[in-house]
């Protein structure tokens, strides 16, 4: 299997047609004081598309993505982009760590918690912590390949995850991961259960399933998890079943993009109602601009489409291999322990202080700590 470096790069007139595209947005009408409550404040985003279009430098962004060793491979057809960050100088042999992300987003989820991890030492923690950190992007996401033909579901794209691994030389790991990464992660453990040293998810999925003899505190959750479904849920089902009808308007007004994608960082993040709390506006552009210039917004929701098709017995399967679970405060959904304890073999649940559904983004620190402390009892001996 062929690994090449690789580099994220836009050209002169991408980048341009995307300043012109913003600078002639049409803007819908909106009810007067009505902020965020019927969707992407209209205000704010006028600020965001303005600073976008105006302000946001591309190339020094590029050249922060150029400092993350980067790659690509094939897999089963399909061009893999891969960040691949071995431990630096480790005092004990490092722990290979694959890194899951969601939607909507990247492997951007954790290239601030990248030098945490492999390089502890350098930030106040324990050297003979280190990973060997491997973060992918989904197909259809970031810069891998859009699928031409059906979009791998969770399933089949942890079993890329564990030929790329292989291909990487690393015959045991630990995974760790949040959102649909959280799913792709069970199912890495599921699948190669063999392989797979211990699981770290951030849970924060609607319930797939429903339990004949549901205790008290997640009969609750399962009733908060359907009130939170009908009041928030209406992207996902949007996703799962008409992903290519608003797949055309959001590839082709990047403001639409931006509404799209923002709301979701502000309602899913542990800001306060104040987005920029937890994202410098550089930040949310550079994820938008990622976004827009592989055109992966209708690739990414398909995979909602995918998932809707995995067998419901699938989901019934209960995780061996030692579970850890991080409940961050701003997530959207925290699942009780005895669902968690229902679904895994739980080894460790935790509450952090901060940090919400992006928490390798938000509080890095935190995040890192968090698999730090999981993962220690798991490593290759000396």
């Amino acid at each position: 299997m062929r690994i090449e470096p690789f580099r994220v790069r836009a050209s002169p007139a991408e980048l341009a047609d995307l300043r012109a595209r913003l600078r002639a947005t049409r803007w819908p009408d909106t009810p007067e004081d009505a902020g965020w409550s019927l969707g992407a404040d209209l205000s704010y985003l006028r600020e965001l598309v303005g600073y976008w279009a105006e302000h946001f430098d591309w190339p020094a962004y590029e050249a922060e993505l150029a400092r993350l060793p980067r790659f690509r491979t094939d897999l089963r057809g399909l061009g893999i982009a891969f960040l691949h960050a071995p431990a630096v100088t480790p005092a004990a042999p490092a722990l290979p760590l694959i890194l899951c992300h969601g939607w909507p987003d990247s492997s951007w989820r954790y290239e601030k918690v990248l030098p945490l991890l492999t390089d502890p030492g350098a930030h106040g923690a324990d050297p003979a912590d280190a990973f060997d950190v491997i973060v992918p992007d989904m197909p259809g996401y970031g810069h891998s390949d859009r699928p031409t033909a059906a979009q791998p579901d969770s399933v089949a794209i942890a079993g890329l995850w564990a030929e790329l691994m292989t291909a990487l030389s690393y015959p045991r790991f630990g995974v760790a991961g949040g959102d649909i990464g959280s799913s792709v992660s069970r199912f890495l453990a599921l699948d190669h259960a063999e392989r797979v040293v211990a699981v770290h998810r951030m849970e924060a999925s609607l319930p797939t399933f429903t339990p004949d003899d549901p205790a008290p505190e997640e009969q609750d959750w399962l009733d908060a998890a359907a009130a939170w479904k009908t009041a928030e849920g209406a992207y996902a089902d949007l996703h799962r079943t008409k992903p290519q009808t608003a797949a055309v308007g959001l590839t082709d007004s990047p403001a639409g993009l931006a509404a799209w994608i923002v709301e979701k960082l502000r309602a899913w993040s542990d800001c306060a109602g104040d987005v920029e709390r937890s994202f410098t506006r550089d930040e949310i552009c550079g994820l938008l601009t990622r976004y827009w210039l592989t055109g992966t917004i209708g690739s990414s929701m398909r995979l909602y489409a995918a998932n809707a098709g995995i067998p419901a017995g699938q989901h019934k399967r209960r995780v061996e291999v030692p579970s850890g679970f991080a409940r961050f405060p701003g997530d959207t959904l925290k699942p009780p322990r005895a669902w968690l304890e229902r679904t895994a073999n739980v080894v460790r649940v935790t509450d952090p202080p901060r940090g919400g559904h992006f928490a390798p983004f938000e509080e890095p620190e935190l995040y890192a700590q968090e698999l730090r402390e999981f993962f220690r009892p798991y490593r290759p001996a000396p």
